[in-house]
């Protein structure tokens, strides 16, 4: 039978905040293990939580940025489980009043194929806050748990049921990071452990309203994963009702090695939690003015700044889009275009030079050696005509290396260009004359030998001709 793939994701982010949910413990990555910790965070008796004011507030935020209500009134629940990554056998969460519900984001761009999707608008169930379980870390016989990571500040974005493809799954996961990163929400470093997605997925006939029996994937740590974990997982249930079978209601695990999910255990139901109100934590109230306030200070999002980009510098939508995938690669564009005469220009050193170096040396962009003002400096000095835009590339190589300034190595090392028309006339002639054969095609018709003429004069002069002026010379003399 022909099914339509129903599914909705429930995405997991770490908040950046100094310190955890409801203790004063550091909120910090990489630790030595169990360092990070407290009575309140490993629940010790009679120890009391204090929420953290900036998680809750920043929580909020991720509900404006996807256009969520509100919530004027909320608290924080119970949730009963008992597992070793819960020292207190429960995790502070929320269940019947999260702070935010109803949002959206309108889904455009790419799927992992890289095939355009239709504009499409994805429903946000809800947005609450609760507290990270600790880290259980598995080896060949045994298992063991860092409990630095139990009460880090933890939002879960439940979305809908309105994606019918991986692929949109794939986009939807992509703008869902963006706006949390943007936002100042979560670093949403999926290595780390700060972005984490559960997959929803059921199948239905074509055609048929009703949902069919969902099974939930757990746990998946990357974008391609989610894709390929959905494909799977589509293509195993549709086995199953193809032969007769009925779906099962149970939560599955990924093994990326194989390729295919595995069960873990039957699902459970909300009432197997047990929620109830936490008696340690009041509710917690916003007023319209405080919600207005936060909404006054929201940061700006990808797409404004795509579009600003496109603008305000005269870029590219490819441009904007490379620039933007990450906020850190914008925010290093936005402090070099503060100095740099040519934005075009630094845009292009960014996406093809810059971003390519960085990923052969395994560099993340707040690590390079090139800073900001210093390849807005090495632009500049193209734009100024002191250095050709060969020599910059050699220029670069050395600043990647180095940490050395563009200017420094410039004088250092001779190589400023050369623009003095009776110094580049001397090496057009005698690259002319020592390659008669090709004067003689260029006389005959072959205009595009020019080009050959111009690596001669350019490796004549050690690269330091002004091409422009070389090639206007060329045809002076050529043409005589």
């Amino acid at each position: 039978m022909d099914y339509e793939i129903v599914i909705g994701l429930e995405v997991h982010a770490q908040i950046r905040t100094a310190s955890k949910m409801f203790c004063s413990c550091p909120n910090r990555y990489g630790a030595e293990p169990n360092t990070l910790i407290c009575p309140v965070c490993m629940g010790y008796p009679g120890t009391l939580p204090v929420p953290n004011k900036e998680a809750i507030y920043k929580a909020v935020q991720a509900g404006l940025l996807t256009d969520c209500e509100i919530a004027k009134f909320s608290k924080f629940d119970r949730k009963s489980y008992f597992y070793p990554d819960l020292p207190k056998n429960y995790q502070i969460s929320q269940y019947d009043l999260p702070f935010c519900s109803n949002g959206k984001i309108q889904l455009s761009g790419k799927g992992f194929s890289g095939a355009m999707l239709p504009d499409k608008t994805i429903g946000i169930t809800r947005i609450h806050l609760e507290e990270d379980p600790a880290k259980l870390i598995h080896y060949a016989h045994q298992s063991g748990a860092d409990y630095n990571r139990a009460g880090v500040p933890l939002i879960e974005i439940v979305s809908e049921p309105d994606m019918r493809s991986a692929d949109e799954a794939y986009a939807y996961l992509t703008q869902l990071k963006e706006i949390l990163q943007y936002g100042g929400i979560s670093d949403c470093d999926m290595e780390k452990g700060q972005m984490r997605c559960d997959v929803n997925i059921s199948l239905r006939p074509v055609g048929q309203k009703e949902f069919g029996t969902k099974a939930e994937i757990k746990n998946l740590n990357s974008f391609s994963a989610v894709h390929k974990a959905i494909e799977y997982e589509a293509w195993r249930q549709a086995n199953i009702l193809d032969n007769g079978g009925k779906i099962r209601q149970e939560t599955l695990g990924w093994n990326d090695e194989a390729g295919e999910t595995y069960l873990m255990r039957s699902k459970e139901q909300a009432h197997d939690y047990r929620y109830f109100p936490d008696p340690d934590l009041m509710p917690v109230t916003f007023t319209d003015e405080e919600i207005e306030a936060i909404r006054a200070n929201l940061p700006e999002l990808p797409a404004a700044m795509r579009a600003r980009l496109v603008a305000d510098y005269g870029l590219t939508e490819y441009d904007s889009q490379v620039l933007t995938s990450e906020k850190a690669i914008a925010e290093y564009f936005e402090k070099a275009a503060a100095t740099a005469i040519n934005k075009k220009i630094l845009a292009n050193w960014i996406i093809s030079e810059l971003l390519r170096e960085l990923g052969n040396a395994k560099v993340d962009i707040t690590e390079s050696k090139v800073s900001p003002e210093n390849l807005a400096e090495l632009v500049n000095l193209i734009e100024k005509k002191v250095i050709n835009g060969k020599i910059a590339k050699d220029v670069f190589v050395e600043m990647f290396a180095t940490c050395a300034k563009a200017e420094d190595i410039v004088k250092e090392k001779g190589l400023v260009q050369v623009a003095d028309s009776g110094a580049i006339r001397e090496f057009v002639i005698e690259a002319i004359k020592a390659n008669p054969k090709q004067l003689e095609q260029y006389k005959g018709g072959n205009e595009k030998l020019i080009q050959f003429f111009v690596g001669q004069v350019m490796k004549l002069s050690k690269g330091k001709a002004n091409p422009q002026m070389a090639i206007e010379l060329l045809k002076e003399e050529l043409n005589k």
